[in-house]
């Protein structure tokens, strides 16, 4: 029983020794390794094109559009999105969690390069890249209220 009679004598001691074990269980925390979690971010490839001068309308008509029909049949694709702004096309393809990140990008490149030749001469090769999803983002929630709370 001397804990207890140590904290009601001397308070800040006690408060000094709860901040310092809460400060040195945050630091360990922080340490943590995380090795037995799994891989869960989704493979991602973008693809990017620029094509100087053009508006959007004609960026999704000869770019975007050809790209999207040439890779729409790739398999293990879980969804494609894309958007087309004053000459820039982006395109992100997000592949299921089982397939292989490289074998994915390595067909996406051949696909995309039998279409190059379909592309405007004026627009730059297309850009395949790897991605990743945010690593520090996990969920994302929404509050919404119908009326007005009061606290009063």
């Amino acid at each position: 029983m001397w804990l207890p009679e140590l904290s009601v004598k001397r308070p800040v001691f006690a408060t000094v020794i709860a901040l310092l074990l809460a400060t040195f269980g945050a630091m360990a925390f922080n340490q943590l390794s995380t090795r037995e979690y799994p891989d869960v971010s989704p493979p991602l490839i973008s693809i990017s094109t620029e094509y100087a001068g053009a508006a959007a309308d004609v960026v999704e008509t000869r770019i975007t559009q050809v790209i999207e029909d040439e890779i729409s049949g790739i398999d293990g694709i879980k969804s494609i999105r894309s958007s087309s702004q004053d000459g820039r096309s982006s395109i992100n393809i997000e592949f299921d969690l089982k397939r292989d990140i490289d074998a994915a990008a390595n067909d996406i490149r051949d696909k995309v390069s039998r279409v190059t030749n379909r592309l405007p001469e004026d627009a730059e090769q297309p850009a395949c890249k790897n991605q990743t999803a945010m690593p520090f983002r996990s969920s994302t929630s929404a509050l919404k209220a119908h009326q007005f709370l009061s606290w009063s």
